[in-house]
């Protein structure tokens, strides 16, 4: 080689140098965890149990930081945005990740261009119930009640999950249940209970404490399995409607061009906390069941996915601005 190449030739080896150093270091600083949603609910309560026991494996503490607003836009367009070395990590829901691109007009990021999928986390299951006082127990006895008579759904708001698994019912059974919007599960869940709507297709979480009252009746799983907490309720699919499945899932996603390495550290360590028994307990004790996959397998899942709600969203022609 000339004296003349021998330069760049050294600076690009020094480059790759210091590059694979700084991955083979990481983390050597704290990690944010961003949660696009208010403290409390199911992402939260998901990742501040997974950020507990990766940071201890990890040897670095991962700072869950909540940024809610505009149906999870706020804080997953943060990551989007965010610089591509690790230290910021989404953890991202079926909403933001998979509905959203259908249901805003103008969406701040892209879901393929802005992200690298790390794992699936979970399945935050919900329960379809209804009000005591309607004499039904059953997904087929709910259809047929529902084909005669007046019916209305509740859900946590416009273009949530629990508004659209109501819009699949519907489209699935050729049914017209009337869609009633409310600023959040529980108010639904209020309503559902004074017999405002008959029905809601709610959260495990927000649903377990009306259950165990009796002032509700689980009568279906909306998920592709049956719940390990209440074992005797079928899922939708299994009662008769073949097509239906809402999986209402979580994940971990970091910024487009994270180096491989991390990408693949990130996954590793993810998958061994999820797979640990003090964050299984915890997760179902939430009604949030674990889960976990490799990076293509969560990237494939999310195209899968968000065609699938394309679909309801374009049916039910719900938008929001």
């Amino acid at each position: 080689m000339r004296l003349s190449n021998l330069a760049p030739a050294l600076l690009i080896l020094s480059t790759m140098s210091g590059a694979a150093v700084a991955q083979d270091a990481y983390p050597s600083k704290p990690i944010r965890f961003i949660v696009p949603f208010a403290p409390g609910g199911g992402a939260d309560i998901s990742a501040r149990v997974i950020a507990m026991k990766m940071g201890a494996a990890m040897g670095q503490t991962v700072v869950v930081e909540n940024r809610p607003g505009a149906g999870g836009v706020i804080g997953t367009d943060m990551v989007a945005k965010a610089p591509a070395d690790g230290y910021t990590i989404l953890l991202g829901t079926i909403g933001p990740i998979a509905i959203n691109p259908s249901l805003y007009k103008k969406l701040s990021y892209n879901v393929d261009r802005d992200f690298t999928p790390i794992s699936l986390v979970g399945n935050a299951l919900n329960v379809l119930v209804v009000s005591p006082t309607l004499p039904v127990k059953t997904v087929p006895e709910l259809i047929a009640y529902a084909r005669t008579h007046p019916v209305a759904f509740g859900s946590s708001g416009n273009g949530a999950t629990d508004h659209l698994a109501g819009e699949m019912f519907n489209a699935l059974t050729g049914l017209s249940m009337l869609h009633v919007a409310y600023k959040g599960g529980v108010p639904a869940m209020t309503d559902l209970m004074a017999n405002q709507v008959q029905l809601v297709f709610s959260t495990v979480s927000t649903a377990a404490g009306a259950i165990k009252a009796g002032k509700v009746t689980p009568i279906a799983m909306t998920g592709s399995t049956r719940f390990k907490g209440m074992p005797d309720i079928p899922t939708i699919k299994e009662a008769g409607v073949p097509a239906f499945e809402v999986n209402n899932w979580y994940g971990v996603l970091v910024p487009r061009d994270t180096p491989a390495p991390i990408v693949a550290r990130l996954n590793t360590e993810l998958v061994a906390a999820l797979k640990t028994p003090e964050v299984t307990a915890k997760l179902l004790e939430s009604g949030i069941e674990p889960a976990w996959t490799t990076s293509n397998e969560f990237g494939s899942y999310i195209k899968t996915e968000t065609s699938k709600w394309a679909r309801v969203v374009a049916d039910s022609r719900a938008t929001v601005q």
